[in-house]
Parts: structure tokens; C-alpha cells; sequence
């Protein structure tokens, strides 16, 4: 029975390190596809500041949902997902309709890694690569588009 529940303890923790863009549960229908409220996001480039709309999704329930089942994002629109504390990170797009790419910041607010252009719907894990304090998701090919790079400096109101 012990090694039954430790199991169940792995598989649950599994689960959580792959929220983001994960179902809270299989075959379950998303809770709402419409935005929630924003806040300002900037991000210091060497092209000069950037700034984004995002929401931010700090509950388990919001983070497991992610940006799942949209069919678009607004123009430098996205969502955030605060982690405290910092933690090495796992996303994939798994119900997630239009192509993502993931930003991986450090506790000190630089990015750490950018998985440009992630696939819709593909079930492959996109790891942090090093513990992180959030991970910032926007339409696929804005990184690139806005001149975002690693080592970059991010900031948002925390909420």
C-alpha cells in the first residue's frame, strides 16, 4: 500500500510539473476560453522596452488550464505563470490550439530560455532547463519578432 501511494504522490507531481498548457484532468472541458484581466508586462531589450498585456494565472486551477483551447491571442497579449518559490519548469500544448512560445524567467526577472514556436497540441514536455520564477507564454514568433532574447530583463505587477 506505502509504495501505491507514493506512486500516486509521483503521478500528482508529475501532473503538476507539466501545467501550464496540461488538463487539470483527462477529457476535461475547458472552464472558459474568454481572457481574464490583464496586467502590464515589460520586457527590457536591446531594441528598448516592450510591453505586453497579460493575464496571470496564480491559482492551480488557472495555471493547469493555461492558455488551452483559445483559437487566438490579442497583439502583445499572453499570460504569465508566477512560480514561488522558483522551480525547475515543465509545459506542454496539449489542447492548446494556436502555436506558443514560452519564456522561462529567473527569480531576478532575466529570461533564462525561450522555446520559440511551440507546437499545437504536441504532448513532448518544454523543460525551463534551471528553476524558474515564471514563465511567460505569447503568440508564437513574437519573441523573435520583438528582438526578445535571453538575458533580457522582464518585469509585471505582481497581483
Amino acid at each position: 500500500m506505502r509504495s501505491s501511494s507514493r506512486l500516486l504522490g509521483a503521478l500528482a507531481a508529475a501532473t503538476f510539473a507539466l501545467a501550464g498548457c496540461a488538463p487539470t484532468s483527462a477529457g476535461a472541458p475547458p472552464m472558459s476560453a474568454e481572457a481574464q484581466a490583464t496586467v502590464p508586462l515589460t520586457i527590457h531589450t536591446a531594441r528598448g522596452k516592450i510591453v505586453y498585456a497579460v493575464e496571470v494565472a496564480t491559482t492551480m486551477q488557472e495555471q493547469a488550464r493555461g492558455l488551452m483551447y483559445r483559437t487566438s491571442l490579442p497583439d502583445h497579449g499572453g499570460m504569465i505563470f508566477p512560480m514561488s518559490p522558483p522551480r525547475d519548469a515543465s509545459f506542454w500544448m496539449k489542447n492548446t490550439y494556436i502555436p506558443l512560445d514560452l519564456i522561462f524567467i529567473r527569480a531576478d526577472g532575466t529570461i533564462a530560455r525561450i522555446a520559440a514556436n511551440a507546437v499545437p497540441e504536441d504532448l513532448s514536455p518544454i523543460p525551463s532547463g534551471e528553476p524558474v520564477a515564471a514563465v511567460l507564454e505569447i503568440v508564437g514568433g513574437g519573441a523573435a519578432a520583438d528582438g526578445i532574447a535571453e538575458g533580457d530583463r522582464v518585469e509585471w505587477k505582481k497581483r
